[in-house]
């Protein structure tokens, strides 16, 4: 009787060990299934330049946390930014377009006409689609985050969003107010947003790692876009160690949406904005290993632009540039190249270093392949997937990387570039176009034209085939 009792069981046992398997293996949404789907934070810094990270060569303040996902993961040399300012940069980013097809070329007064196609597929849809929890926390840059329509991140694949109501109040972090799911909310005089939406990046990954959810975290931080407004502790601390630039005040005007107060020391300034995200982003990967989901989840953090000027910054005084010609608004490589570095625990080789040559409309392509799905027919990136993981035999390169930007209230072409292998070209408006060799001048020093008109002729040629007109429904006015 208990034999027969026991090859019972044992019966059972396996029928039931067979089912669970086959539902493991067969259901989609199955546990098994999410195990396998990697959360993915993306930190965006918001004029960070190629040198004000310590990984990069900065030397007068040390950015010990994010120079953790250059020791833990993966350092790129040769990753651009999707424009030199922040609006057509992000457009780029969200639909995997380049700056001659993409429908935003420059800033937009007030971010009309930024506002992102609703029948486009753009980044946080791919992860939504593919049952992802997906959340934004900072600066949108695409429209106004309050209106109801396709300016709205919710329109667009975010289930939540906390962040600033216009990129213009951006330019504070003392506003009046937060945007959280295109409402509204109050902020008293002292909060300093940049750490209320950290804090509730931070919530939002522990919520989902506790519930087993898949979760992609868009950070685009304002850090260290002007004013130079930090933590007055860490404030304090800095004009202590550069007490010489206490007699310098930084202003920064943004019209009516001028909530700038004034900094003393813009200098100690800056040090503090980044000595305070530097902070956080230790605290995003303690946060991980805690939860148990280091391992599972990719981290890239970058910047949409080069340095700026404004607010009482001063990129010379700290080498924003990494030594790279140029900053913010021109063509040249501080104003497009850009740090990134990418950490995945098991999945990226520690302390390894890429010269593969990518950019933000990379970025789309390479979540379509870490999600294994097809990415949109609209996108020019390559996925830098294989790059990522070290496979640099199976890396597809581009033929070449194209940039415009357009400024002012008619969107006039101010400026082009061109990446092609180690050539750079490079035009800006009333001047004739210029060639580069970056293997032997990475600064951009030596214009080669004259003596090299074949490759202005190529370089020229690369122009006529990339550049788009812009879309008329995209001009002021239209």
């Amino acid at each position: 009787m208990k034999f027969s009792t026991f090859r019972c069981l044992t019966k059972n046992g396996l029928i039931g060990l067979c089912f669970l398997f086959l539902a493991l293996f067969s259901a989609p949404e199955s546990i098994f299934a999410q195990a396998k789907m990697p959360n993915v934070i993306y930190i965006l810094a918001d004029d960070l330049g190629y040198g004000d990270l310590s990984c990069y060569g900065q030397d007068k303040l040390q950015t010990p946390n994010i120079d953790r996902l250059a020791h833990e993961g993966m350092l790129f040399t040769n990753h651009y930014s999707g424009n030199t300012v922040c609006t057509p940069s992000r457009a780029s980013l969200m639909t995997g377009q380049h700056p001659g097809r993409v429908y935003c070329r420059g800033n937009l007064r007030d971010e009309i006409g930024a506002e992102l196609d609703l029948e486009m597929t753009v980044l946080p849809e791919l992860f939504k689609n593919a049952g992802y929890a997906t959340g934004a926390f900072g600066k949108w840059g695409l429209g106004v985050t309050t209106r109801q329509d396709a300016q709205n991140p919710l329109m667009h694949g975010f289930d939540e969003f906390y962040g600033w109501k216009s990129q213009m109040i951006a330019h504070t972090y003392y506003p009046n107010s937060l945007v959280y799911n295109g409402n509204e909310i109050p902020l008293e005089p002292h909060d300093y947003i940049h750490d209320i939406l950290m804090e509730r990046a931070m919530s939002f990954i522990e919520r989902n790692a506790l519930s087993g959810t898949p979760f992609f975290c868009y950070i685009p931080t304002a850090v260290p876009h002007a004013a130079m407004h930090a933590p007055p502790s860490l404030h304090e601390k800095w004009r202590k160690a550069f007490p010489q630039f206490d007699d310098v005040i930084g202003k920064y005007g943004a019209g009516e949406y001028d909530l700038c107060p004034d900094v003393q020391n813009p200098i100690a300034g800056f040090a503090a904005m980044m000595e305070n995200l530097d902070n956080q982003i230790g605290a995003i990967l303690t946060r991980l290993s805690a939860l148990g989901i280091d391992e599972n989840t990719l981290v890239i953090f970058t910047s949409d632009n080069g340095p700026h000027r404004e607010g009482g910054h001063d990129p010379s005084f700290w080498n924003s540039s990494g030594g790279l010609r140029g900053m913010k608004r021109d063509m040249h490589e501080a104003g497009i190249r850009v740090p990134m570095l990418a950490r995945w625990p098991g999945s990226i080789p520690a302390g390894s270093r890429s010269d593969h040559i990518s950019a933000f409309w990379d970025v789309m392509p390479t979540v379509a392949d870490l999600l294994d799905i097809e990415a949109p027919s609209q996108t020019d990136g390559i996925s830098f997937l294989p790059s990522l993981l070290g496979n640099t035999d199976q890396q597809v390169k581009h033929d070449y990387l194209y940039w415009e930007f357009r400024r002012g209230a008619e969107q006039t072409l101010f400026s082009q570039a061109i990446r092609k292998g180690k050539w750079k070209g490079y035009w800006q408006q009333g001047k004739e176009l210029e060639i580069y060799d970056l293997d032997v001048d990475p600064f951009e020093q030596n214009d080669l034209a004259t003596q090299v008109p074949g490759i202005v002729k190529l370089m020229q040629e690369i122009i006529n085939d990339a550049h788009t007109p812009l879309p008329i429904s995209t001009l002021p006015g239209s």
